[in-house]
């Protein structure tokens, strides 16, 4: 791993959709940790102290609300996209309230994945 290779925690409960985009990400060179759930991924962002959260809405256990909480209490939380299906703008508006950076509705192109994942990562609003 290089010292400047940006890390991403990844939460997504379906494991092919977290299988590509786990593959996508670490064929553009970032370090991916993935979690199919929000409890496993809060300990992931505890242990990995990521550069960007992916995460879906809708998990069992633990959805990305929780998670979304959960970073809002930390000094230094990392950027947040929250990825789903549901079409609910009461959702997005929650979701941007708690902080997220972008929201991908699926499906999408995994450019545009890509695109606000760097964005994201460099710290520039979603365009």
């Amino acid at each position: 791993m290089s010292e400047n290779q940006k890390t991403v925690v990844l939460i997504e409960d379906d494991r092919d959709i977290s299988a590509t985009i786990q593959s996508v990400l670490t064929a553009a060179g970032y370090r991916v940790f993935s979690a199919n759930n929000g409890q496993d991924g809060r300990r992931l962002i505890q242990t990995q102290k990521p550069n960007l959260v992916l995460t879906d809405m809708m998990m069992p256990r633990m959805g990305g609300f929780p998670v979304l909480e959960f970073l809002a209490e930390l000094p230094d939380a990392p950027p947040v996209i929250m990825m789903t299906a549901n079409e609910g703008s009461r959702h997005k508006a929650y979701a941007e309230m708690l902080g997220v950076v972008d929201y991908l509705r699926k499906p999408f192109a995994m450019e545009v994945m890509l695109e606000s994942v760097a964005r994201a990562i460099a710290g520039k609003e979603p365009s």
